[in-house]
């Protein structure tokens, strides 16, 4: 064995080592050396990773390998039962950016129950979508305003921002929703799309003058 494959053995058991300053070394020292026989042990283990920076690190690691060989694989977990799983391939995707990818980025995906996956596929979806898909994409994405906790929100308004102009008049026709929620957080969507350095806090604040008002955003 050679002492590249030996250091490189070395890092992979560093990856289940309980220090996650370990862990974070492992990987950055398989992602400066890529080989490709490695690219399922750092799937794995990103299914499983409870430190944010050292999924970071692993999702950097993966990036530094042959697309063909990488994004096949991270297909494949998406239909992983495991939430963080299915979450960290997909934030994985959107840090590769391959458009082949996304067929894989299912309605299923894009509304999943699981909070975290949601907001991964949303920000996937909008790094891969192709030219003309915007449309059917914030068909998508607009139902789902009001969801969640604000941290979710501002995810969603994120992506429908990323997708750019087109959104205005989807985002209008939700103003004569019934829910609360969602006509607040579209309000909020566009006026962040207006003042992108207003910030979200300020955005939700504006919403909720305007509905207090009884106005529509246009007026507001």
């Amino acid at each position: 064995m050679s002492k590249q494959d030996t250091d490189t053995m070395r890092a992979l058991q560093g990856l289940e080592n309980n220090n996650p300053s370990v862990r974070l070394r492992a990987a950055l020292a398989i992602g400066t050396a890529p080989d490709p026989r490695f690219v399922v042990t750092l799937i794995e283990r990103g299914a499983i990773e409870p430190g944010l920076y050292v999924r970071e690190m692993l999702t950097w690691a993966l990036t530094r390998h042959s697309s063909s060989t990488v994004v096949p694989k991270l297909i494949e977990e998406l239909r992983s039962e495991r939430a963080q799983a299915r979450s960290q391939a997909l934030h994985t995707l959107s840090k590769i950016g391959d458009r082949q990818a996304w067929p894989a980025i299912t309605h299923a995906l894009l509304t999943d129950a699981d909070d975290e996956v949601a907001r991964s596929a949303w920000r996937a979806a909008v790094v891969l979508v192709p030219e003309g898909g915007e449309h059917e994409l914030a068909g998508v994405l607009v139902p789902q305003l009001g969801r969640g906790a604000r941290e979710t929100q501002l995810s969603l308004s994120r992506a429908l921002i990323g997708l750019g102009e087109m959104i205005m008049p989807i985002l209008r026709a939700v103003l004569t929703d019934l829910d609360p929620h969602a006509r607040q957080h579209a309000i909020a969507t566009e006026r962040l799309l207006r003042n992108p350095d207003a910030g979200f806090e300020f955005a939700i604040e504006e919403a909720k003058r305007i509905m207090a008002l009884g106005t529509t955003s246009q007026e507001g």
